[in-house]
């Protein structure tokens, strides 16, 4: 009979010797009690993933070296870096975080360019860069760096890993954590587990999966949904040389991972923890929901994959405790959530506030913005969502049905409005975005777009109407400044703050034809900022200037420090209100004309206060008379 705490414990005690082996009594007084401290729970996690069927000795030996291993060549400003962070394992949620994401070709050209730009970074209030992949990939199979051939390969155009290094300890002097995405789903087939699959190496194929006929294939497809239906088809790609069929959720190029394999689980991990070394704070993971398969499922969101990501998480907490995990799973909100826990995910992409903010901006009604979030918003205690508006991928229209059917909307059809709105096929609309990967069986789509395009100020500018593109600034704005004030993390996409509009001359290019989200990543235009700056009356001054303002504000305020996001109903459909801290409550008008609100729509935040002031504009409100709300116009009323 199987005894759980004395296998453990018979483990460990075997294990022991390993780590006294490997580490000098300095590092083993640091390490051991960490070890020591998180091997039961990983010990279990594992036992559950991958039972008792294998050597399970050997794969825990296996892991324990790479852990000394990453642990051993860790940096000493790194290991600071842990100390700290185990000191104050909640600095994420302080209010002046700000997130911004780039491709570092678009943004300034190489790694070295991106350093030269850590002024202007600072001068915005970034804390928290992501970098979008950067590693070594093919060119024309690149899925704009998701089908990575070489984890611990920087792109040569774009510098070295050593490189890489420098800019990590320059941002991190700064105080700007480095982020990086952690693709661990796929591989590129270009990579060298990849090329070995192809040569017959049996234990590089097991790493992947690999079927000799359509028979399996065809079972699992009947479950799966279509990712890339116009480019890719299906979920399982022929490879001539093999002859044998291999699972490409996303793309025939990428090559999914097989995580069934615990030793493909080390060879990941050994990953994970060089990446960690080079100075990564924070990793994204990447297509998180569909790391494991199993049969008569949608091989998304299964229960071994909260396994796999809790025992990384472990990992790190014993090698390298200042990284954090970010969850990206595109899924319905009642997964997504699923994610997150400190033992898990800290930290998470909020995909349902950003695709609501942008149906209210449609509809100018908020009240699924404000059903969803009343009940969605909250997170287990120390996490942290990134509230965003816009990243490098499309929008997807990932609200709940149910909460939809609530308000008397049927999904469906709200879906095929919105879709219509987005790409200017709906008449009226302000909206110049285009549509990704169509499916005309179950008529789904995903909607590609800059914010400024997509808010209407593409639009206003090329009819020349100065009331559309006053209305498209302030959209613009609301949208960012509900996303700042919102608690947790707000992320800029890089452009967005000085309104970059849609670059249709991505069609021109053979690598990126075909995939429309490149309409939305534009090369960085340093001219653009500079007239920005310069003249900030211009729409994309406005915006760069009321941005840098909020930005500003949100830093200096402890309302916007960690803790409670409340939303509530303000009686008013157009206008989305909620309180940070019960401090300040941040009232939007998300419609077209002036909007009205009485003192008694806040009763239950403060009560009747005696006097109260806009934090935006430092105006005094008049507690008597009604709150007035310009057209998209918001304010950050504090009781006083």
């Amino acid at each position: 009979m199987f005894d759980l705490e004395h296998e453990q414990s018979l483990s460990l005690v075997r294990l022991l010797p390993r780590l006294e082996a490997g580490l000098d009594a300095r590092d083993q007084a640091a390490f051991v009690p960490r070890f020591t401290q998180h091997f039961p729970a990983l010990f279990r996690l594992l036992l559950e993933v991958y039972g008792q069927n294998y050597d399970f000795f050997y794969h825990l030996e296996q892991m324990t070296d790479l852990l000394v291993s990453a642990f051993k060549s860790r940096p000493q400003t790194l290991r600071q870096l842990d100390d700290q962070r185990l000191v104050n394992p909640h600095w994420y949620q302080r209010g002046a975080m700000l997130g911004y994401v780039l491709y570092v070709d678009l943004f300034n050209g190489t790694l070295d360019g991106v350093r030269e730009k850590i002024p202007y970074l600072k001068q915005l209030g970034v804390t928290y860069l992501h970098l979008m992949p950067l590693f070594k990939a093919p060119e024309s199979n690149s899925d704009g760096g998701y089908a990575i051939s070489d984890f611990r390969t920087v792109n040569p155009a774009l510098g070295t890993m050593a490189g890489l290094r420098v800019l990590a300890d320059d941002l991190r002097a700064e105080g700007i954590s480095l982020v990086l995405d952690f693709v661990f789903n796929h591989t590129s087939d270009e990579h060298d587990w990849a090329l070995k699959a192809l040569e017959g190496d049996k234990r590089h194929q097991k790493f992947y999966f690999m079927f000799p006929d359509r028979t399996l294939p065809d079972q699992y497809q009947t479950n799966l949904r279509e990712i890339f239906p116009q480019q890719a088809p299906g979920a399982f790609t022929h490879v001539p040389k093999l002859d044998k069929w291999v699972w490409t959720t996303f793309n025939t190029f990428q090559w999914d991972l097989n995580y069934a394999n615990p030793d493909l689980f080390c060879a990941m991990l050994g990953e994970m923890l060089f990446l960690a070394n080079q100075g990564v704070e924070v990793m994204r993971l990447d297509a998180v929901a569909f790391i494991w398969k199993q049969m008569g499922t949608s091989c998304e969101n299964l229960p071994q994959v909260h396994g796999i990501i809790q025992a990384y998480n472990l990992c790190a907490k014993i090698a390298a405790p200042a990284l954090l995990f970010k969850s990206e799973a595109i899924v319905h909100p009642d997964d997504v959530v699923k994610y997150i826990s400190e033992g898990e995910s800290p930290i998470s992409y909020n995909p349902t506030y950003m695709a609501l903010l942008w149906e209210a901006a449609a509809t100018r009604d908020v009240s699924l913005l404000r059903y969803a979030m009343e009940r969605r918003f909250v997170l287990p205690q120390g996490c942290t969502w990134v509230n965003y508006i816009r990243c490098h991928d499309d929008i997807g229209w990932s609200f709940a049905d149910e909460d939809a059917r609530m308000l008397g909307i049927q999904g469906f059809s709200h879906r095929q409005f919105l879709n219509e709105f987005y790409t200017s096929a709906f008449a009226g609309s302000y909206a110049r975005g285009l549509r990704f990967n169509y499916n005309p069986i179950n008529q789904d789509m995903r909607i590609c777009g800059s914010a400024a395009s997509l808010g209407g100020l593409e639009s206003g500018l090329m009819a020349a109407n100065a009331e559309w593109i006053e209305a498209a600034v302030n959209r613009i704005v609301l949208l960012h400044g509900v996303m700042l004030a919102a608690g947790g993390i707000p992320l800029l996409y890089s452009g967005d703050e000085i309104a970059m509009l849609n670059d249709y001359s991505f069609s021109d290019d053979p690598h990126k034809a075909g995939d429309e989200r490149w309409v939305h990543r534009a090369k960085f235009d340093w001219s653009r900022l500079e007239e920005a700056q310069r003249r900030p009356t211009t729409p994309h001054g406005q915006v760069f200037s009321r941005l840098l303002r909020l930005i500003q504000l949100r830093a200096q305020d402890s309302a916007f420090d960690g803790g409670e996001t409340r939303f509530f109903d303000s009686g008013n459909q157009n206008v989305l209100s909620f309180a940070r801290r019960n401090e300040v409550v941040i009232l939007a008008n998300f419609s077209d004309h002036p909007q009205t609100l009485g003192w008694l729509a806040l009763r239950g935040v403060w009560g009747m206060p005696n006097s109260a002031s806009d934090i935006i504009s430092g105006e005094i409100l008049d507690t008597v008379s009604p709150i007035h709300l310009l057209p998209w116009g918001m304010l950050w009323v504090r009781a006083d």
